[in-house]
């Protein structure tokens, strides 16, 4: 039986179209309103070290504002886990981070960063903060994430979706394998980054993934077609993968 699956939308590219100028539009809470009434189960932002999109004030409004659960993204310092323990959000996301890459690339190694994470993600679950990890599809990420205590974690997609030929298919074996994996030691499996309406159906075919995040393709799609509408469309092809795998 398959897991439902939701949908998160992240709305940090429309706080980066509002900081390319300056000023307070377009406004990402206003997103996050439109993506609640569209049907979107959770709103995710990334707060990053350099605030080069969402800012600290989009938090506290996101906080006050908004009535689904905030999946906060973060990098893992100090700093972050301050910020998230005084804020509460429903999740933090501890993604990696450089200030030279234009978005997130790549998953969080945390196989070899466990001395430094455990502590971090401690405070964060004992402020009952639902914590998850964004890794690759492997096997030994996934396992030390089940150690580090993360109930949670979050599959890198992008290079399933860059991907074509045999590469294609070698990525998206990887991603089940490691959704059904993460399934049978207990961890609640989501799934995110690069996916568009041409590469979402497979991953949401897979019955162990329970979640999708989801932004930077409906920011952009939505100069065309309108943010709500973009959300809506890419529900419908989730559920219709989804409903597939029931068959």
């Amino acid at each position: 039986m398959p897991l439902p699956l939701r949908l998160g939308i992240n709305i940090d590219h429309v706080a980066t179209i509002r900081n390319a100028r300056g000023g307070a539009h377009p406004d990402p809470i206003r997103a996050a309103l439109q993506a609640q009434n569209a049907g979107a189960d959770g709103i995710t932002a990334h707060l990053r070290e350099d605030r080069r999109h969402i800012s600290d004030h989009d938090i506290e409004r996101l906080m006050a504002q908004i009535a689904l659960p905030l999946n906060l993204e973060m990098a893992a310092t100090s700093e972050m886990v301050d910020i998230a323990c005084r804020h509460k959000p429903h999740a933090a996301c501890i993604v990696p981070e450089r200030r030279e890459e234009r978005t997130t690339e790549g998953g969080l190694d945390a196989y070899h960063n466990q001395v430094t994470l455990k502590p971090l993600i401690g405070r964060l679950i004992d402020a009952g903060i639902r914590v998850s990890l964004f890794i690759e599809a492997d096997l030994k990420q996934l396992d030390a994430a089940k150690a580090l205590g993360a109930p949670v974690v979050e599959l890198h997609t992008g290079a399933y979706c860059d991907a074509t030929g045999d590469d294609l298919v070698r990525e998206y074996d990887r991603i089940k394998t490691a959704a059904k994996h993460a399934h049978e030691i207990g961890l609640e499996c989501h799934a995110g980054h690069g996916l568009t309406f041409e590469t979402v159906e497979p991953i949401a075919a897979i019955p162990t993934i329970a979640e999708l995040n989801i932004g930077h393709f409906l920011v952009g799609e939505a100069i065309f077609v309108g943010f709500d509408v973009s959300i809506k469309q890419m529900r419908v092809l989730m559920n219709l993968a989804r409903q597939g795998t029931d068959q």
